[in-house]
Parts: C-alpha cells; structure tokens; sequence
C-alpha cells in the first residue's frame, strides 16, 4: 500500500501558477504539474500568495503549513525581497533557515532553489541589472547555505552559465513569471531532483506546453489592461529603490556596492554542493 504524500507549496505568485493560465481562466504552475507526477495518493495544498516576501512565508504560510503535517514542502520565495528597499541578506538568510529548519523539524522533505536574476529577465540596462544581480547573487548563497546545512532538495534555476534559461518562451508576458513551459521545466527539475534523492516519481512532467500559447494581441491586451496595474502597484516602493541603486551605481562607476549582509554569508564548499539540475 503507498504511503500517502502530503505536499504544501509555499511561496510567491510564481508557486500560485501565475503565467501558466487554464482555459476556465484558473492559473495552475509548477507545484500542480509536480504533484500530479507524484503517483499514489497525493494530498496537495498550495499555500502561495502573490507578493509574497520571506517574511509573509514565515509569518503566515508556514504555521499553516506545520498544521498539516506535509511529507514533503517547497520554499520558493526571495524575489519580491531582492526588489525592495529594505533587502538584508544576513535577515532574509535567518528567516529562511528558521522556516527550513520548522519544515524538516517535521520530518519533512523540503524543495528550495536558486533564483533567476532579475536583471536578466527583464532585460535591463547594465546600471540597473548589476546591483540586482548582486542582491540575488547574495540570496542564493544564502539559500546554497541553507540547503547544504540542512538538506533540502535544492535544484538550480538561476541559470548560471546556461543563457536557455532565460529563452522568451520559458516567461510570461510579463517576464516576471514563467510561463507554462516554464513551469513545467521547474517541475520537471524538482520531479528529476526528487527520483535522484530516492522519491518515487513515476512519470516525469511533460516538458511541452499544452495550451494555446498567447498571441502578440493578447500579449499586448494583458499589458495594457493588468501589466500596467501592476507596475504602478509597484511604483510607490520600487521605483525610488531602484533610483538610489542606478544613482549608486553611475556614481561608483560600476564598482561593486554592498547591500546591507550581502557579502557576509560564506558560499557553499565546493566538496559538499547541493543538489543541482541543469538551470531553468
């Protein structure tokens, strides 16, 4: 008799599905596409919230989280953080750990990642990719710690070295989120990860997309009508933040600055790395 496979997602708007819509209009994502390629008896619950940060996951998801007792869990959060004024590494590494570390307290198995540069999916300009490349470089050797540390099942998709991870058709509309083929590649990716960490994984997710991709107009509709929205939700706290960093960046002519404990946290020792696929 299979043992029942309790999975709860946590995160952000990527773990909520957002950019992989069903027809009825309901978003679906990766964590749906993993929990269908569970096999047996699978009991899922999607915990996500878009605009989630590090806190909001520790404060609000995981208490509901440890409630129902899951076998296994996935932390994919960081994101909204590396986009905001207030960005610590040292902070966000110690929230982190602490949720992780809850997590696994309960026997559970924990999927994390390293995450996408910011700059590069957006496609921005060097003044304003580098310094957040560099927050995000620093939130994924945090979360590199964290996942050597305490064994989580850490895949990559970051992209490092590997320039497919940002191809047009992985994203959105937006380029903020993945779109299906992009998550159905982070699935893929944790479902591969999982089979190599001993996880019975009967069939892999299938990597092609099986609805009807957007066309240019309504891509450009979508813009228009809920793109637009969210940039100005955004605006208020972004903007000014991402100022300052340009301003920093053109007056220190490119040298690298420091976010608040973005240096402090020490890298993954090469002869103990987590587990990693190929990016996203």
């Amino acid at each position: 008799m299979s043992i029942p496979v309790r999975f709860v997602a946590l995160g952000d708007s990527v773990t909520s599905g957002y950019g992989d819509p069903m027809p009825g209009g309901a978003w679906r994502g990766w964590a749906v596409l993993l929990a269908g390629a569970l096999g047996g008896p699978v009991e899922f619950h999607n915990l996500a919230v878009s605009g989630a940060r590090i806190a909001d996951v520790a404060g609000g998801q995981l208490p509901a989280a440890l409630a129902l007792r899951p076998t296994l869990a996935s932390v994919l959060v960081g994101m909204n953080d590396t986009l905001r004024g207030d960005f610590d590494a040292d902070v966000l590494g110690d929230t982190l750990t602490a949720t992780v570390v809850a997590l696994r307290g309960q026997g559970a198995t924990v999927l994390t990642a390293r995450l996408p540069d910011p700059g590069r999916m957006f496609g921005l300009p060097g003044p304003l990719a580098r310094p957040l490349g560099r927050r995000m470089a620093a939130l994924n050797a945090v979360l590199d710690t964290i996942a050597a540390e305490h064994g989580t099942i850490h895949v990559d998709i970051a992209g490092d070295g590997d320039r497919s991870v940002y191809a047009r058709t992985n994203w959105s509309v937006d380029r903020l989120h993945p779109s299906e083929r992009g998550h159905r590649l982070l699935a893929h990716r944790f479902a591969v990860a999982l089979r190599a960490h001993g996880h019975p994984v009967p069939e892999l997710p299938g990597l092609a997309a099986t609805n009807p991709e957007p066309t240019v107009a309504e891509r450009a509709w979508w813009m228009a009508t809920q793109g637009n929205r969210w940039l100005l939700r955004r605006s208020t706290d972004l903007l000014p933040t991402l100022a300052r960093m340009v301003a920093a960046e053109l007056w220190n002519g490119a040298a690298p600055t420091r976010d608040r404990g973005a240096t402090r946290r020490p890298e993954v020792a090469a002869s103990d790395p987590p587990v990693s696929q190929a990016g996203f």
